[in-house]
């Protein structure tokens, strides 16, 4: 495989946005990820932060992550690979460059990220991706009042010592602070 070219921002880059946001259009349907100014305004927090991997110089993979230093665990809020080259490493590639971030500059106990509970091959595929990645399914299926889809956490703790909850409940309160930050207007 091509080398990978690792980037990650914490500040507003309309040109980074404006490549990224393709693969990310790509990956999320239109209900289920937020608008451009919901990202910019989470950006102008400084509450998430890019993470993109190039392959030859174009984009191929993308990451918007937050952290939730009460829990001191980081939030994956979206994480996509261009469709044309799922399945060559480029996801894994992108989440081992997270998760070395977020050992050595976000102090983070784990990561976190929400996945569909819906049992569709999308999701079941999904939920493969993440657990060959060393993340746990949580039992408890958490319901939004504003998305009719159920969820369900899943978590990757760096230590044995110092862990995340294994509990699905007290991890979508870490989620749950980071989406509503995300979405307050003032």
């Amino acid at each position: 495989m091509d080398t990978l070219n690792y980037r990650i921002s914490g500040e507003w880059d309309e040109e980074r946005w404006n490549e990224a946001e393709r693969i990310y259009e790509q990956a999320f349907p239109h209900e289920g990820r937020k608008s451009r100014a919901i990202i910019r305004r989470m950006f102008e927090r400084r509450m998430c932060q890019l993470h993109t991997v190039a392959r030859g110089g174009e984009l191929a993979g993308m990451a918007l992550t937050g952290i939730d230093k009460q829990a001191r665990a980081v939030i994956i809020d979206y994480l996509a690979v261009r469709r044309d080259v799922r399945g060559t490493g480029i996801g894994r590639s992108l989440l081992g460059h997270i998760k070395q971030w977020a050992r050595a500059e976000a102090d983070a106990k784990g990561i976190i990220v929400e996945v569909e509970s819906e049992p569709t091959e999308e999701n079941k595929r999904r939920i493969r991706f993440w657990e060959a990645n060393g993340f746990q399914l949580t039992s408890y299926v958490h319901q939004y009042i504003w998305v009719p889809e159920p969820y369900q956490a899943m978590y990757c703790s760096f230590s044995e010592t110092d862990r995340l909850p294994e509990d699905g409940k007290a991890l979508f309160r870490s989620i749950t602070r980071f989406h509503e930050k995300a979405y307050r207007r003032t």
